[in-house]
């Protein structure tokens, strides 16, 4: 499968930015679609087989996650109804913040209209775990390694949800490590987004480093459709995806929790597998303590969110 067509949909700029890739060597026919052109989102959406979000505002100095929900929810939920209606068994990529409530947004819309499949709803957890390759082979002292770097990073997609499974690293942290320099590394990898926002000094969020890890993302999504085998990410995802690994997610968890970002197995249906988390350090286990009444909060956002639509 290579991507024949390609439709972008925003509130502004977008037939500039589609004639602007059209350019590029592709199979790909690009088309921008604007709110005010006729049928605009159902031309967007129909026949689309692989559907990126990536739409809202970016954060700000001072905004915290909870700050981008209220702008953002409204836009995910408009965006969930038109894929419930034209594109429902399309695979969607959520990268809109914050992910640990707009993931449940576009779930909760999607069962209202009775074409909820969470094998194919993913939260784009992405740019965690090529921050955590990057900040790992800059402690190994050889950034040459960096795109070979694997660290599993778990749990949700914001402050200390993010939960990087240093003692799982491969090639591993050196034996030398010490506690506090673990916690420096953990802390600084939940909190990179803030490290880009304070040095962009109010001009705006990651999104260089998070297109990259979209791409990536969605080209595994499309390298799955075609049937490559053994396919293995983090994604924030729906538990039920997968109701065996899942349950056994929540057993290591001992909470029962509605979506974590796991490891998944990639196939041509979307989640074909949940991997389990493995062993975990004593550290990683109060990470994951921490972390969980923080997302179960973000998780009831979203799903509140449709179920009030006074929100």
């Amino acid at each position: 499968m290579s991507p024949r067509h390609l439709a972008l949909y925003d509130i502004v700029a977008t037939p500039g930015v589609a004639a602007d890739l059209s350019h590029i060597a592709t199979p790909a026919k690009v088309k921008g679609y604007l709110p005010k052109d006729e049928n605009a989102l159902e031309n967007t959406l129909t026949g689309a087989d692989i559907i990126v979000i990536p739409a809202g505002v970016p954060r700000k100095p001072g905004m915290t996650r909870d700050d981008l929900f209220k702008i953002n929810a409204g836009i995910c939920r408009g965006l969930a109804e038109g894929i419930a209606q034209y594109s429902p068994k399309a695979f969607v990529l959520v990268i809109s913040n914050p992910v640990n409530s707009t993931v449940p947004i576009f779930a909760e819309v999607l069962k209202k209209a009775g074409v909820f499949d969470p094998k194919r709803l993913f939260g784009v957890t992405t740019l965690d775990v090529v921050r955590a390759s990057t900040f790992v082979a800059e402690v190994l002292d050889d950034l040459s390694l960096a795109p070979t770097v694997t660290v599993p990073v778990v749990g949700g997609h914001s402050g200390v949800t993010i939960l990087p499974l240093l003692s799982q690293a491969d090639p591993p942290l050196p034996s030398s490590i010490s506690e506090k320099d673990i916690e420096t590394l953990t802390k600084r990898i939940q909190f990179g987004g803030d490290e880009v926002v304070k040095a962009k000094d109010g001009a705006g969020s990651a999104t260089l480093s998070m297109a990259q890890a979209g791409y990536q993302f969605a080209n595994l999504i499309i390298e799955a459709i075609k049937g490559k085998k053994g396919i293995v990410t983090p994604s924030y995802v729906n538990l039920t995806a997968d109701i065996a690994g899942g349950e056994t997610v929540k057993k290591e968890l001992g909470a029962d929790v509605e979506y974590f970002s796991v490891p998944v197995e990639l196939g041509p249906n979307g989640v074909e597998k949940i991997r389990p988390l493995g062993n975990l350090s004593d550290y990683e286990k109060g990470l994951v303590k921490a972390a969980l009444p923080e997302l179960e909060t973000n998780i009831g956002n979203g799903v509140s969110f449709i179920a009030n639509p006074k929100l």
